[in-house]
């Protein structure tokens, strides 16, 4: 998550019912003896909406020639139209979710959302996070197990 900025992407491909957004702020590890993707959206965001109707989600990475697509979709609503067809990426069928991949992601993580949580602003230690929430639209997350990883070489283990 800090090298490169991500699509997060949930829906249902094949009914064309689907919605992606940039993100940047989220983690991978193990929890509960699974492994995870854990991805944060504010309740303000048309994603949000894809979330929560649907069982899973993906998360991608790309090509650094990709930057400004995924700046247009981080900035951009699928509220007002399909911002999708604005950008040279292309959604195809995931291999074991139905939320979409992209045919020009250099690495896609399947998840199937197994936890979620809003986060409780009486609970933050440090101070200084409450500056993340001018209006006060805190974060969702969702923990995702991982159900497939799908890459080109640039990720296999060697």
């Amino acid at each position: 998550f800090d090298k490169q900025t991500l699509l997060l992407a949930a829906g249902d491909f094949s009914s064309g019912h689907f919605n992606e957004m940039t993100i940047g702020w989220g983690s991978i590890g193990t929890m509960w003896n699974k492994p995870f993707v854990e991805v944060v959206v504010r309740p303000t965001r048309f994603t949000y909406e894809f979330m929560e109707t649907y069982e899973d989600f993906t998360v991608s990475a790309f090509p650094s020639e990709y930057k400004r697509a995924l700046s247009y979709l981080g900035t951009r609503s699928g509220r007002d139209g399909n911002k999708l067809a604005e950008t040279d990426l292309t959604a195809i069928a995931s291999q074991r979710v139905k939320s979409p991949s992209f045919e020009q992601a250099e690495l896609t993580i399947e998840c199937r959302t197994i936890y979620s949580t809003d986060f409780d602003p009486t609970e933050f230690i440090d101070p200084t996070i409450e500056r993340n929430y001018p209006k006060k639209d805190y974060h969702r997350v969702y923990y995702g197990e991982i159900v497939g990883i799908f890459g080109t070489e640039k990720f296999v283990n060697r």
